[in-house]
């Protein structure tokens, strides 16, 4: 049970947290899902041992009593004398997502834990939906804070819209070759812009290799952005500051993980789904994947030149708002 069972749970899988979850209560679902689906598996058969036991001689009519050795089963492992066979697992989680965010959310389990320390070395990107609401300002950038004013949004298009999101995307972009410590003049940084594989080498802020408007109905508008080394309150934040540059105010009413890394919403596996066999499986499955993609992303890493960039100096700190956005992108 303990061997089969724990063998095929030593990997990485992908879950999707709904909203309003926190993360390290997910974590201690699965857990408690996990050692539930192990538990209940069938005990292997006891071992037997041998005892003396007194009984009378075969054969004879007189009420002799001599000492027969007899196999007998050990219940020393049994599970109502040592209780249950698994009382905890060791599970790592991914890139996080605060409670009220939403999306795929990266689970390792056993070995596999060192698998995330490989995937935060890759510098992988991650895809989400952010969803935002013009005409209002909270405390929080989210629907649900205080009320800090109100405005029109009756001169905002989607043009207009469309202008600003290629400013922010151009701007990150070029502090996304800064970061990443390529000589801008070098055929490897041309190469690799060209593959999409341009990340930073080590910590930096969140950069933003790609941002799109998919819906916009005023004053609702929903976006795709495809960013590393975020936080789910750097993006409500973005939305706020996409409000201020089209002279208006907006709220984030939403932030969804679509993408993290190599995981995807399919991959996802649902609250339904959060059990033994289930997660087995996907681990399995997810295995030769992720060893070719982490294989692949940090032979470029290791790979890659360090050289010191053209540009601005490791002190950068790095595009924290719109409006700073703009300014470096005109430079």
């Amino acid at each position: 049970m303990g061997s089969s069972g724990l063998a095929r749970l030593q990997g990485l899988f992908a879950v999707y947290k709904p909203p309003g979850l926190k993360w390290l209560h997910l974590r201690e679902t699965v857990e408690l899902q996990l050692l539930k689906g192990l538990n209940a598996q069938q005990p292997p058969a006891p071992q037997q041992r041998v005892r003396f036991l007194l009984g009378p001689v075969e054969g004879s009519e007189e009420k002799k009593l001599t000492l027969r050795a007899t196999s007998v089963p050990s219940l020393t492992n049994h599970r109502l004398v040592r209780g249950p066979a698994f009382t905890n697992l060791k599970i790592g989680v991914g890139h996080r997502l605060d409670a009220q965010a939403s999306g795929v959310l990266v689970l390792a389990v056993g070995h596999g834990r060192s698998l995330l320390t490989d995937m935060y070395d890759a510098h992988l990107t991650k895809d989400y939906t952010v969803r935002g609401l013009l005409g209002k300002a909270t405390d929080n950038f989210c629907e649900d804070g205080r009320l800090i004013e109100k405005t029109t949004y009756d001169h905002v298009t989607r043009e207009r819209l469309d202008r600003i999101l290629a400013v922010i995307q151009g701007s990150h972009q070029k502090a996304l070759v800064m970061y990443s410590n390529l000589d801008l003049k070098s055929q490897e940084a041309y190469e690799m812009a060209v593959q999409g594989v341009i990340r930073p080498m080590n910590k930096s802020p969140m950069l933003i290799s790609g941002i799109r408007c998919l819906h916009f109905a005023p004053p609702e508008f929903l976006l795709e952005v495809q960013c590393m080394h975020e936080t789910q309150q750097q993006l409500r934040k973005l939305v706020h500051e996409i409000g201020l540059e089209l002279k208006t105010s907006a709220v984030c009413t939403q932030v969804r993980r679509t993408r993290d890394g190599f995981f995807s919403l399919g991959d996802a596996l649902l609250r339904t789904q959060w059990d033994l066999h289930t997660i087995q499986d996907a681990i399995q499955v997810a295995a030769p994947r992720v060893a070719e993609e982490l294989k692949k992303n940090l032979s470029l890493k290791l790979g890659h030149q360090q050289l010191p960039s053209t540009g601005q100096p490791w002190g950068l700190k790095g595009p924290s708002s719109t409006l700073e956005l703009e300014s470096c992108a005109g430079q």
